[in-house]
């Protein structure tokens, strides 16, 4: 489940991180062990967004830290639009095809990629093969299934303050690690739309109702879904005309990849491509409160590199 509970950790989730934090020491040239040598965030600058995203997962301790020999891995990219890759609407699909292979590389059973398409998408499978991710992720050996064919699970909000409860894709829920990967671009009703605002794609029921207080419902499921590993592709960023996209003019190269454990903090550094302050974005601000992560960018620790 992706819903993981820190003080129930497994036996084997201990070891995996023990092994993860002397990965990371090593990398960094620190001593193994060493609590600073495992940063709160990576920062990737670069022209190959599949050597981005390598790089970055490496500085965390490796794809290791997160999936273990057997799961049963999530990619959760936006693919919702029916958009080519240099318009900046869907994520880098070579950035996904670089995670599918990190993940079959540590382990995994099975690698799953799908979205949700947009209200506007009529059909799935057109913004899947527009985007390039459908057949970059099968090339490197994940399963891509259409929405419209996976079941749907209930998912109770604990303390949810607007959301109580909402229907997820059962796939979703029942993986063993979940792996969120949005690509960076603004909106018009959250300002943003990055790694908590990417969950929308695995809601299987009405999300218009959402909208009545889109930020705190952001927050209430980021609370109860929480992904082991986040990712932004912030290769190429939307700072306008977002989520849609579509206009060129509105594409800014921006040569990033970032990554981290929490939702909450990898959002506040991106909003930061946007010129944006995080404690000023609604559902960023929220999120730091409710404990989803540190969103003060001082606050923690931050490699950055060149690929």
């Amino acid at each position: 489940m992706v819903m993981e509970n820190v003080r129930n950790r497994t036996r084997r989730e201990f070891l995996r991180k023990a092994a993860a934090l002397a990965g990371a020491a090593a990398l960094a040239g620190a001593p193994v062990g060493a609590a600073e040598s495992a940063p709160d965030l990576v920062v990737v600058g670069g022209e190959d967004p599949a050597a981005m995203v390598r790089k970055a997962v490496a500085a965390l301790g490796g794809m290791g830290r997160f999936v273990a020999r057997g799961d049963v891995v999530v990619i959760k990219p936006n693919m919702a639009w029916a958009r080519r890759p240099e318009q900046a609407a869907n994520t880098n699909p070579d950035l996904v095809r670089a995670l599918v292979e990190l993940a079959l590389d540590a382990g995994a059973a099975k690698v799953k990629v799908f979205d949700r398409g947009a209200a506007e998408t009529k059909d799935y499978r057109q913004a899947y093969a527009d985007s390039g991710i459908a057949e970059a992720a099968r090339q490197a050996g994940a399963l891509v299934p259409l929405t419209y064919d996976l079941a749907a699970a209930d998912l109770a909000i604990k303390d949810g303050k607007f959301l109580k409860d909402v229907s997820v894709y059962k796939d979703a829920l029942e993986c063993d690690c979940f792996i969120n990967v949005p690509i960076a671009k603004n909106h018009g009703m959250t300002q943003v739309t990055l790694a908590m605002k990417n969950h929308m794609g695995v809601i299987a029921g009405e999300r218009r109702e959402w909208h009545r207080d889109i930020n705190q419902a952001l927050v209430d499921f980021a609370c109860a879904f929480r992904p082991k590993l986040n990712v932004i592709d912030a290769y190429r960023i939307l700072v306008r005309g977002g989520p849609s996209g579509g206009n060129l003019q509105n594409v800014r190269v921006c040569g990033k990849c970032i990554a981290g454990a929490s939702q909450a903090s990898v959002d506040a550094y991106a909003a930061t491509l946007f010129e944006r302050n995080p404690a000023e974005v609604a559902h960023i601000a929220l999120a730091g409160k409710a404990g989803l992560g540190e969103i003060e960018l001082s606050k923690l620790t931050i490699r950055e590199f060149a690929s």
